[in-house]
């Protein structure tokens, strides 16, 4: 079983001074997470925030990747890893990633030494923590579900809105985030890693000098780029072993490419492997609960006051104006409550998901989609009722569990186990109505809760 430490059952979110007695509670409750990377079981959620300790990410790592590779990762064209995927000023080696590493579990990153990059991106927890919204310092909850660094390196931009353009610009923001790991400029950053000698050393081999932030945001991308993850089932099928997926993933791959119009977003194949279009779309997350008018006015002022990159992350982690997306960067009205369409590599193992968490799992999500999701203004032209039946929605769920690397077979089988047990006992998000269209969704805006008669 995995545990969300700050997310209670019904999804809604713990009280700050509840938290810490329920992350004791729940601490007792943690059981073995039987399977894993290379058949190894572990014991979830007993380090700071309720991650794995870092010396047994690392250990975990070591079995997942082993030692770290410079040349282009399996399925990935060497030529495009190269001239796309690989900055001219920040061309991998081995010690560079080994610096990268170190920073990436290093609690010094933090103001208060309990928060890593490992801590929101755990790799027993598929490089997620596996919480709604994500906890920082003094724990501090943000608005947003931290997203797997899995194959992150191969995005065109980073974080939910996009408001990072590289690897490199992301793995900096966090730490000065007051919310996420609070250090209030580059130089205090500097100075808590500094008080370790070795990085003196590290750097120099790395860059060729002193350690500086600029310097910490290349080793910790470099090391980053190793994290890819794309030897699933499905590429096995694709490569002519009709054994390789189930009858039912097969038809749910179907599905997936034709009356479930997944596709149309999430097209995935040799050349696009992760299974994103790099677009920003208005599905109707979060939908129901917002005026996206007048937090719109609200979030346009803000970014008119201060909208450099580092005012923005603030924006998008402290405050309500999260539920914007992509308008707070783009600052245009088709932007509004968009957000970026994830990968689907590895998605079995990241749940909860959306920005927010509120879909805990794959049968949500394709609730979600089925219904049509959430009638708003700027809901995406495509969103629109799928009619798929209930065997239908088994068998889109079942192709996606197919897109988990084999280095977390045994892992993803166990998450498939919780999410089918999860959505026996609860489909929050399930509308049979209005997925085959019996009910229409402007009758309850226009007519009431009785709708058309």
């Amino acid at each position: 079983m995995i545990l969300r430490m700050t997310v209670e059952e019904n999804g809604g979110y713990m009280s700050s001074s509840n938290r810490s007695s329920a992350r004791l509670k729940a601490l007792g409750a943690l059981s073995l997470l039987a399977g894993a990377a290379c058949g190894m079981a572990w014991a979830l959620g007993t380090g700071p925030h309720g991650a794995m300790p870092l010396d047994e990410q690392q250990k975990l790592l070591d079995k997942v990747i082993g030692t770290s590779a410079i040349n282009p990762p399996r399925g990935v064209d060497g030529l495009a890893w190269a001239s796309i995927y690989i900055p001219a000023d920040n061309a991998p080696n081995q010690e560079r990633i080994a610096l990268g590493r170190k920073l990436y579990f290093d609690v010094r990153l933090s103001k208060d030494g309990t928060v890593a990059c490992a801590t929101c991106h755990d790799i027993s927890r598929g490089f997620t923590d596996r919480r709604s919204v994500s906890e920082g310092i003094r724990d501090q909850l943000g608005q947003r579900s931290a997203p797997t660094v899995m194959n992150a390196a191969m995005f065109q931009s980073m974080f939910w809105d996009g408001r990072a353009a590289t690897l490199e610009d992301q793995a900096k923001l966090p730490v000065l985030n007051p919310v996420e790991m609070g250090h209030p400029d580059a130089a205090s950053a500097m100075a808590s890693i500094n008080a370790d000698p070795a990085y003196q050393g590290m750097f120099q081999k790395a860059y060729g000098r002193a350690p500086n932030y600029d310097d910490v945001g290349r080793a910790i991308a470099s090391f980053e780029r190793t994290l890819i993850f794309l030897d699933a089932p499905f590429d096995r099928y694709l490569s002519g072993d009709s054994r390789a997926i189930s009858p039912a993933a097969q038809r749910g791959l179907e599905l997936f490419n034709g009356k479930a119009r997944c596709m149309s977003c999430h097209m995935i194949n040799s050349s696009n492997p992760l299974g994103t279009d790099n677009l920003f779309h208005n599905i109707g997350v979060s939908a129901r609960k917002q005026n996206f008018e007048q937090l719109a006015q609200k979030g346009l002022a803000a970014v008119q006051a201060n909208g450099d990159e580092q005012a923005l992350d603030k924006l998008a982690i402290e405050t309500n104006l999260s539920e914007l997306g992509r308008f707070l960067v783009s600052r245009q009205r088709q932007d509004i409550g968009a957000f970026k369409t994830e990968q689907l590599r590895n998605v079995g193992l990241t749940a909860p998901y959306m920005h927010d968490g509120t879909l805990r799992t794959l049968w949500d999500v394709m609730d979600h989609y089925n219904k049509g999701g959430e009638t708003n203004a700027f809901l995406d032209g495509g969103i629109e009722p799928l009619n798929l039946t209930e065997s239908e929605i088994d068998d889109v769920v079942a192709f996606l569990f197919t897109l988990t690397d084999k280095r977390f077979a045994e892992q993803n089988e166990a998450a498939f186990k919780e999410q089918q047990a999860l959505a026996a006992k609860q489909r929050p998000f399930r509308d049979d109505a209005l997925a085959h269209r019996e009910t229409l969704p402007f009758e309850q805006r226009v007519m009431g809760a009785a709708g058309l008669k």
